[in-house]
């Protein structure tokens, strides 16, 4: 899916993001490793870290979904499935310690045919 649909007026919308993963708001701050005051407060929702968590959590299920077949079994991936090489880490919890780009650069590898 595009990163569009998943914004308003340039910023990634919550709310948005909840409704095509079929989830609330809360479950998207949470898996994005943010607390619901982040996503309830306007000026909160437009902050850099609140944004970029957002773009990260929506960049790796983008990634993942032509693999599983649809945005919701991305999601489920995201949050659900241990990757090898991060001590069965899933890539929500990397993505909630600031490892978001060491996930992106593991479905790269994994994508180029090199295994983790």
């Amino acid at each position: 899916m595009s990163l569009a649909q998943y914004a308003d007026k340039g910023i990634f919308s919550p709310s948005k993001i909840a409704h095509a993963l079929r989830t609330t708001s809360e479950e998207v701050a949470r898996t994005a490793g943010l607390g619901k005051d982040a996503v309830q407060r306007k000026e909160r929702v437009r902050s850099d870290k609140t944004q970029r968590r957002l773009r990260e959590m929506i960049e790796i299920v983008n990634k993942v979904e032509p693999r599983l077949g649809s945005e919701l079994m991305a999601y489920a991936w995201y949050r659900s499935e241990p990757l090898p090489g991060f001590s069965g880490q899933t890539a929500m919890q990397l993505v909630r310690a600031g490892r978001a780009d060491e996930v992106l650069e593991y479905i790269d590898a994994i994508d180029a045919g090199i295994f983790a």
